[in-house]
This record gives C-alpha cells, structure tokens and sequence, in this order.
C-alpha cells in the first residue's frame, strides 16, 4: 500500500510537472491604440551610409508606455523607438527620428514602425514606413508579407515569464476564414487569426527556437519574400 501510494505521488507530481510547463500564447490587452500615430520618412541621404531622417506625429519618442495590464514584459529604460529591419533580420532599435545605417550591397527591403517601450508595434496604416533600397534584382512590394518582430535576443529573471509575440503584416490581413499566422514554439503549433500582439507562457529555460510562417485560408504556406521566419532566443 504505501508502495502505491509513492507510485501515485510520482504519477501525480509529474502529470502537474508536464502541464505547469505546457507552452500557451495569450492575447495581449491593455495597451494603448495609438490610432492616429503617424511615421514618415522626411529625407534619405547617402554619405558611406544611408541617413534616414524620419518624422514622427502624435507619438512620443523616448517616452515609457503607459499601459493597462499589471504584469512585467522585457522594456526598454530609454523608453518608446522605432524597429527598423533590414530584409526580415532582427530589428535595430532607434530613439531618435534621424539614424544611419549601413546596408548590404545589393537590394534591401526596409521596414520601419512605431515601437512601444515594452517594444509593441504600433499596427495603424500610417505607422510603418516600407520600401527597398539598393542595386539589384527588386522585388514585387505589393506582395503579401510577415515580418518578425518579438521576442528577441537573451532574457533573464522576471522577464523570462511572459515573451512579447509580435510581428509585421503588410498588404494583408488574418482571419478566421482568411490568411492566418502559423507560430511554431519549440514543438507546439499555434494558429493566430488576429493581428494583435501576444504573449508567450510556460517557457523552459535555455534556447527557444521560434518559426513563423503565413499560411493561406487552407493551410499552406504564402509564397512571398522572408516567409517563413526563423528565430531563437535564449532564456537564463
């Protein structure tokens, strides 16, 4: 009998173990819309860099975001940037509208975002800027296209616990009976059918290996530039 019951304990302790670990997305509320944010670039110069000289409307650069939720997301002390990615690579972050840049030789496709402190996107038409830079072979811009924001790099303490999801749609839209986003964690498969930026749970520590791909209303992968993303981040 008090074999069983050792048994039982084991059997118990490691059922509870397993779903304490189970990876879970969860949308994310509390944030401010930023519905009338505007980001444009002003001027682009070349001088054995790219300056890009941006202008900013109804947004705050530099500022902490104030938010609604009470939980702890990985922030930025310098407070509310712009993401700008070179060809689907990880972002760069920028807190003041005028940065340089060195690009790759070759076609580079540029996009740049409104970015929250707690590194949101800001998902309005007029946040973003989009184009392609550079000698080479162009590609069709009025594609459909997913560009991989969060999570990012290495995280440690209390910022281990919720992972920021985002990422960048243009030229289209998911739905329940439309395009969707496939997040593949680890080995757990995720179908996301509303662009809104999400958190991630029940993480192991160590590398996290992350893939994001857009699909069609049937499952299949889009065939577009940067699709699908690959990443990994590292928990400690």
């Amino acid at each position: 009998m008090k074999k069983l019951s050792i048994l039982l304990f084991i059997i118990i302790t490691t059922i509870s173990c397993s779903e304490s670990s189970q990876i879970t997305i969860t949308k994310l509320e509390g944030s401010p819309k930023y519905e009338n944010s505007k980001l444009k670039l002003n001027e682009l110069t070349f001088n054995g860099k790219h300056n890009f000289s941006f202008g900013v409307d109804d947004y705050q650069m530099g500022e902490q975001t104030l938010k609604d939720f009470k939980f702890k997301l990985a922030n930025s002390e310098k407070g509310q940037h712009i993401h700008f990615i070179i060809n689907n690579a990880p972002y760069s972050a920028h807190y003041a509208e005028d940065f340089s840049k060195k690009l790759e030789e070759g076609n580079n496709v540029i996009l740049a975002f409104l970015s929250r402190s707690y590194h949101e996107s800001v998902k309005n038409p007029n946040a973003y800027y989009f184009s392609q830079i550079g000698d080479g072979k162009k590609i069709n811009l009025d594609k459909e296209f997913l560009f991989y924001s969060r999570p990012k790099g290495i995280y440690k303490g209390i910022d281990t616990e919720k992972l920021l999801l985002d990422f960048y749609l243009i030229n289209t839209d998911i739905s329940p009976d439309g395009n969707k986003v496939k997040a593949t964690i680890q080995n757990s498969e995720f179908i996301i059918d509303k662009w809104a930026p999400y958190y991630i749970e029940g993480l192991p520590k160590g590398e996290i290996s992350i893939k994001l791909e857009l699909i069609n209303s049937e499952g299949v992968l889009i065939d577009s530039p940067f699709n699908p993303s690959y990443r990994t981040v590292t928990l400690e």
